[in-house]
């Protein structure tokens, strides 16, 4: 009696490596979802590139810009790495859960990010050229795996309402989908805002 609940005990213990591998897995298993999110966000980043940038939406990016410099103006490099990792936090996370509507939220949010990427690309390599480009690459290295892949997780998400079970399917999307946040997505994030907040406070 007393041997069987050790294996009880010993099986509910919590095992990092065990959790890790169940992320990979279910990663592996959603890796449709992923690709198609890349592919939609290369997509906008070349239209954002390339196509030509109505004034309005170029307004709009500086103001943003202006806005971030003010509200940024003057941290230490540990405020500008925690500022980072909240925001990148947030829209993560919120590109996961409210991909449960239909995964209607996870493409719209591709769709803006990539394209403002591209925008932002663009109006760097005409007022600086180039290796403008090279500057902001380090921005992306860590930042753009984990928003890809919450934002396919929240696809999978969505697709819950088409299986037969869909209850059981959703609780299963959505608890390994926040496993894989919490393991990979969260430490991903962590190390994104810490070269992004250095490499603006050093260039500050």
């Amino acid at each position: 009696m007393k041997e069987r609940k050790k294996r009880i005990v010993k099986k509910s213990e919590f095992n990092l490596k065990n959790e890790y591998k169940l992320s990979w897995d279910f990663i592996n298993e959603s890796r449709k979802f992923i690709y198609l999110i890349i592919l939609v966000f290369v997509g906008f980043m070349l239209i954002g590139f390339f196509a030509p940038v109505p004034d309005s939406i170029k307004q709009q990016i500086f103001d943003f810009i202006k806005e971030l410099i003010a509200k940024t103006q003057g941290m230490s490099q540990l405020d500008l790495i925690q500022f980072i990792f909240l925001n990148n936090l947030q829209s993560s996370f919120m590109g996961m859960i409210l991909g449960v509507v239909f995964g209607i939220f996870p493409i719209i949010a591709t769709i803006v990010n990539g394209y403002l990427w591209g925008v932002i690309g663009s109006l760097s390599v005409d007022s600086e050229g180039i290796l403008s480009l090279w500057r902001i690459l380090p921005h992306g290295i860590f930042e753009l795996p984990a928003i890809f892949i919450s934002l396919g997780l929240g696809l999978k998400i969505g697709t819950f309402i088409f299986e037969k079970e869909k209850s059981k399917s959703f609780k299963e999307f959505f608890w390994n989908s926040l496993r894989v946040f919490i393991f990979i997505v969260l430490p991903l994030l962590i190390i994104a805002a810490v070269i992004e907040g250095s490499l603006i406070f050093f260039s500050g």
